[in-house]
């Protein structure tokens, strides 16, 4: 596969992991060689320590998978001292991306504020699905205000590339990705995971979908935000193969999610995997 050209930097190669599925990497470098894929993106990282939610974490069924693991992760702190430094020692090749979450915008602010330093950053993920707690729990990217206040402040602290991973269930994410651009972010992330219910499976209750049933969905979004934005658009959700990537319209660089079996792709930016 060739290399792609993408937050002003190459990507050896159009395969990167999806955020949430490869922790920090560790998990899967006895499994495969993490210095030929174009890239990883963490899991999220919060200022603090989160313990996440109680198990069961994942449930499995037909159509993909269920998960609500609660944004666990060790904080920036750790992840400054252990995670980056094993990652920038790890992969010479291969491009890393962070993915930042947090219930205020000065939680996005503090990590990234910590982070940036790194040079083996490539560029942060902000996750603008996680609740709003100054905005009553309202998700961030489904208020244009919110979003741009969020994308803002990251934008001003951050020296690296932005991607704004919005929801699906959002009435109009070409709207929120048309304030993301506008506010500073190179490209949007598209889609998280889809609310849903199994009973008894979760120790949460609900969790995320992701796998197969959530490649349609992402199909759309990336179709809707390519016809009326101009920008990159990284798709997340559902394609286990080549042959499923294809029938994404107008998306060409993808990554491959490893526990959410999904492949993700960016359009307009890269070639066609094959």
């Amino acid at each position: 596969m060739s290399p792609v050209e993408l937050f002003g930097t190459t990507f050896q190669n159009p395969i990167l992991l999806a955020a949430g599925t490869a922790g920090f990497g560790r998990e899967l470098d006895h499994v495969i060689d993490l210095d030929l894929l174009g890239g990883i993106v963490t899991k999220a990282v919060t200022p603090e320590p989160r313990q996440g939610h109680p198990a069961l974490r994942v449930a499995e069924f037909r159509g993909g998978m269920l998960n609500a693991v609660g944004l666990a992760n060790p904080g920036v702190e750790a992840v400054a001292e252990h995670e980056l430094p094993w990652l920038a020692e790890r992969l010479h090749r291969a491009r890393i991306i962070v993915n930042v979450a947090g219930a205020r915008v000065g939680d996005y602010v503090n990590v990234i504020e910590r982070l940036t330093p790194f040079d083996v950053i490539t560029a942060f993920e902000i996750n603008a699905s996680c609740p709003n707690t100054s905005a009553g729990g309202l998700e961030f990217g489904a208020d244009p205000g919110c979003l741009a206040e969020l994308v803002r402040a990251c934008r001003q602290v951050s020296t690296r590339a932005l991607t704004v991973k919005l929801s699906p269930v959002l009435p109009d994410i070409p709207a929120m990705a048309l304030v993301a651009r506008d506010e500073g972010a190179e490209a949007v992330t598209l889609v998280n995971t889809m609310p849903g219910l199994l009973d008894k499976r979760l120790g949460n209750g609900n969790g995320g979908l992701s796998g197969p049933a959530l490649l349609p969905i992402g199909v759309l979004a990336t179709r809707r935000v390519r016809e009326r934005v101009d920008m990159p658009v990284i798709g997340v959700g559902g394609a286990r193969s080549p042959t499923r990537a294809s029938i994404s319209p107008r998306a060409r660089l993808w990554w491959r999610s490893g526990q959410r079996r999904s492949r993700i792709r960016v359009s307009r930016y890269a070639s066609r995997a094959s």
